[in-house]
């Protein structure tokens, strides 16, 4: 892993220049100024409007009781992006750009998943109404005894309160 990251701190600032001479000689430096600054602004704006329409989807998820796993993984990839947008270059760009795509957003997150690249400690899948957000549903260690765990019904009163 800190052989990738050394890879990746040496190669995108590399390829960074690399473009960057390349379009300023085809456009000239003050077009290429514009560019990165334009690129950075229209980032900013998709960015928002896919930050609130994640936030929506958690909301939405949420009142069905559900766990909003997915939604809270975009919300990070968009984090990475927003930061890679407003990183001057045009490499950073793109890959921010791509990851403002909510097809391949999603798609980039259940590939991470389905290689255990990226690990919960609940079942995403439990329907948590009823329940304290965030903890997981009930259910007996190794070796413990299921009476624990079954749910009494009944009714209750304070003494206090007329009957």
């Amino acid at each position: 892993m800190l052989r990738l990251l050394l890879i990746l701190f040496l190669s995108v600032p590399l390829i960074e220049i690399y473009l960057l001479i390349q379009v300023g000689g085809i456009l000239g430096a003050l077009p290429t100024v514009g560019l990165i600054i334009l690129t950075a602004i229209l980032g900013a704006g998709l960015l928002r409007l896919q930050g609130l329409s994640t936030m929506q989807r958690v909301r939405q998820t949420m009142a069905r009781g559900e766990v909003p796993a997915i939604e809270m993984l975009e919300g990070l990839v968009l984090l990475f992006c927003g930061a890679l947008l407003l990183t001057p270059g045009f490499f950073t760009d793109i890959i921010g750009f791509l990851g403002l795509v909510p097809v391949l957003r999603r798609g980039l997150i259940l590939w991470l998943l389905s290689k255990g690249l990226i690990q919960g400690r609940m079942d995403f899948s439990a329907n948590i109404h009823g329940r304290a957000s965030g903890q997981a549903p009930n259910r007996p260690e190794s070796g413990e005894d299921d009476r624990q765990h079954k749910t009494i019904e009944g009714q209750f009163w304070r003494d206090d309160e007329k009957k």
